[in-house]
């Protein structure tokens, strides 16, 4: 893992410097991160590259993971596309199995960190666990609940409201709640496997391996093979535009241990673009961070058509590579693409057709594009900002209700 000194080219000295005054203020003090996976999503890359990064600037961080069967995690699914605003109900004995997971987790996690913070709904009803007010409880919320399924949302809310804080990805997540919210976006770590720079005899020898030919330009979009980021979408799209461009398209994705509906997803994407021979569909280990960095460099366009979204970090991960984006309007992608400068927002499929058509046909302004939105995810969207965010925020725990904080 690289040390907090390897990102003193990419961000300077001066926010390093920044980063160790505040974490003085923090020595020694435990926090406890706990989520539903440790490979594969957003929130394990994340805390693979953070925990360490706060055990350097002096904190006790540790990162621990609930268990569950295969029911729990069904159930989470169906949680989880519920409070994206999904048709999709939960089921009663949903609720059921989640209760009896979370209890049978007590036995075996340790709650008592000076900080005990919890990621995503599939954890949240740890905080029954609190017995006092020795220590802070803070639920970090990765996915858009601005229009959540009622059912569903009341029953996490009483859980949520238990906590001293809760975290929101951007300003359109947030709910109407009696505990403080704070605004924290995620980030990406530039010096990581899957966004670190690479040559092009690395990129080369990736495509090769994996089979992607490169006599035509590769439209690309990376998810996992979720319906929420609309796969098949993408395949008319990419049909829609075809008859004007010479392209392939290129969907790579995979499954995470808390993702039970990703085969099913990967099987309807399959035989929907059978008959297709320039759509090639790579379903890769989560851990293949060095072939989807590549991919990412080696693609002419860079796709996001998510029906919803958390905050969508494929959008960073692209754009910090200076290649043009095009997105769905849709939960924290506009917080990362300001239309027509950074990138293209889009809200439709035929929307998405167009815009491959117009990126690939003037490549000149495609890479415009692709500068200013490596330019603006710089400024943003890098683990040094976020790092500075969580000093900041578990700072402020000891001081409830202060505008200003004296150190």
């Amino acid at each position: 893992m690289p040390k907090l000194e390897a990102y003193r080219d990419v961000v300077g000295a001066q926010t390093l410097e920044e980063l160790r005054t505040l974490a003085r203020y923090l020595e020694g003090k435990s926090v406890l991160h706990v989520n539903s996976t440790a490979v594969g999503g957003g929130v394990a890359e994340i805390l693979n590259r953070m925990v360490p990064l706060l055990c350097e600037l002096g904190l006790v961080a540790t990162w621990d993971v609930i268990k569950g069967g295969e029911a729990f995690y069904a159930a989470t699914k169906r949680f989880h596309n519920a409070l994206h605003d999904d048709a999709q109900e939960a089921m009663p004995e949903d609720y059921q199995v989640y209760e009896e997971t979370i209890e049978q987790n007590f036995a075996r996690l340790r709650l008592d960190a000076q900080i005990v913070f919890i990621h995503d709904p599939q954890p949240a009803a740890l905080v029954k666990k609190r017995r006092d007010s020795n220590n802070h409880w803070i639920w970090r919320c990765h996915i858009d609940v601005s229009r959540p399924h009622p059912q569903v949302w009341d029953f996490f809310k009483p859980y949520v409201e238990r906590y001293d804080a809760c975290v929101f990805s951007a300003p359109a997540f947030a709910r109407q709640l009696s505990i403080p919210q704070v605004l924290i976006s995620p980030s990406i770590d530039p010096l990581s496997d899957k966004n670190r720079e690479l040559d092009r005899t690395e990129v080369t020898a990736v495509l090769d391996r994996l089979g992607i030919p490169t006599d035509k330009p590769l439209v690309t979009q990376v998810s996992r093979f979720d319906r929420l980021k609309d796969p098949l979408g993408v395949i008319e799209a990419f049909q829609m535009a075809k008859p004007y461009v010479n392209a392939r398209l290129l969907l790579v994705g995979g499954s995470a241990d808390d993702d039970p509906e990703g085969a099913q997803v990967l099987a309807e994407v399959r035989e929907l673009a059978q008959d297709d021979p320039d759509i090639l569909i790579l379903s890769l280990p989560p851990t293949s961070h060095v072939e989807i960095n590549a991919i990412q460099r080696a693609s002419s366009v860079i796709l996001q058509k998510s029906l919803r979204e958390g905050f969508g970090l494929t959008v960073a991960e692209a754009l910090w590579k200076g290649k043009p984006v095009i997105a769905s309007a849709v939960g924290g992608i506009p917080l990362q693409i300001t239309h027509q400068h950074s990138g293209i927002l889009v809200h439709s499929i035929d929307g998405a057709a167009y815009w491959i058509r117009q990126l690939l046909r003037d490549p000149e302004y495609a890479r415009r594009l692709g500068e200013n939105g490596r330019e603006h995810i710089r400024q943003n969207f890098l683990l040094t900002r976020h790092l500075r965010d969580y000093l900041l925020l578990f700072l402020s725990l000891d001081h409830p209700g202060e505008d200003w904080i004296h150190l």
